[in-house]
């Protein structure tokens, strides 16, 4: 259940399948136990058009933002949280007043119990935290880099708390989500720029939570102050990816619950990204650093935030630069297709290969960084 992190938000939308479906209005909580834990989940759900809910979720103990839709036939209730591979499944007590059923992610079914909440049952609900000012200065009060442990696995960028974090991180890596390039896009630099791995740990001068943008000015100020990192551009022409809408149109869900707030792009799985409040640009950035093998670039003129998910089964040429080794094929027949296909099956998108001019990054100095 790692994927339930920090403060959840969830844009809920329930069917008419349910007769009034706008008297289940109100909020909904119980707790989720997951070993020793024990973790607290409100929907708060409020009439919209057409009879239908609309809603947020929240983890009142953890957090992340996370998207869900329900639908409903008679009493069965079903939710299912794109953004982290979850679903739901319960049934409506004859009272009308309890949502009996299974939080299930991964494949673990765990029971999960709603109650109506009354005003003086009903759990407070927690302040979602607030974005660092758009004039915050984009510097770290204070940052560690260390080298990583060898024997962990994976990588990671992420926000915790005030916390900005790196795991498993090479120069190449940072410099790749600094600038918003592929590996191909940077020439230069000495051979541990992409071999020796580091863990970065930084708490920005700012209050609140940095943008992708600002997270991405910080980066860079960490590259040249620690690292020394010194580069000019230049253009090349080479082989990318562009993402285009389908003939029949895109398949994505608009997001308009957090525009200032940070993408949810998590892998949970070889082949799995649940992707929420992302622009395009960023779901571009993450196929392109982690995916693909070459520089994507996104054409699909889409603005705005969105919400979907991609399953596929991957091939030996995708996720080179996450250190991963691809397993062979698979001939289970319900296998999920692979990315060609999967792109414009489940978000009405395509991927097409062409040539383009591409900025390419040339480093002309680099340091290895002190750990303090």
């Amino acid at each position: 259940m790692r994927t339930l992190l920090r403060w959840v938000v969830a844009l809920v939308v329930l069917s008419a399948g349910v007769a009034n479906a706008q008297g289940l209005a109100g909020n909904w909580q119980g707790t989720l136990r997951v070993g020793d834990r024990a973790l607290r989940i409100v929907f708060v759900l409020s009439a919209a058009d057409a009879g239908a809910l609309r809603g947020v979720m929240y983890s009142i103990d953890q957090g992340q933002a996370i998207p869900a839709t329900i639908t409903a036939q008679g009493s069965a209730v079903r939710m299912v949280v794109a953004g982290a591979n979850i679903t739901f499944e319960g049934s409506l007590g004859a009272d009308g007043n309890s949502i009996a059923g299974n939080f299930t992610q991964g494949g673990n079914a765990i029971p999960l119990t709603l109650q109506r909440a009354t005003k003086d049952t009903a759990w407070a609900i927690p302040e979602p935290p607030k974005p660092m000012a758009a004039d915050a200065p984009l510097a770290f009060e204070v940052a560690t880099i260390k080298l990583s442990n060898p024997d962990q696995p994976g990588r990671l960028f992420t926000v915790r708390g005030r916390q900005v974090l790196t795991i498993n991180t090479t120069l190449n890596d940072l410099i790749v989500f600094a600038y918003d390039l592929h590996a191909k896009q940077i020439a230069g630099g000495p051979d541990w720029a992409e071999s020796q791995k580091f863990d970065v740990t930084g708490q920005p001068e700012a209050p609140g939570t940095p943008s992708i943008t600002q997270l991405r000015g910080m980066i860079r100020l960490l590259l040249t102050d620690r690292f020394k990192l010194a580069f000019h551009r230049d253009k090349r022409d080479m082989p990318v990816y562009a993402i285009v809408v389908g003939p029949n149109g895109h398949k994505l869900t608009k997001n308009e619950t957090n525009p200032n707030g940070l993408p949810n792009l998590l892998f949970r799985g070889l082949g799995v990204l649940p992707v929420s409040n992302a622009t395009m640009g960023e779901f571009v950035g993450v196929m392109q650093s982690a995916v693909l093998d070459r520089p994507v670039v996104d054409k699909t003129g889409l603005t705005g935030r969105w919400d979907f998910q991609l399953r596929w089964t991957p091939d030996e040429s995708q996720f080179v630069s996450m250190g991963v080794r691809v397993p062979p094929p698979t001939n289970e027949a319900n296998a999920p297709p692979g990315l060609f296909t999967a792109f414009p099956e489940q978000l009405g998108l395509k991927l097409d290969s062409a040539r383009a001019p591409v900025e390419v990054l040339v480093i002309d100095k680099v340091e290895k960084p002190s750990e303090n």
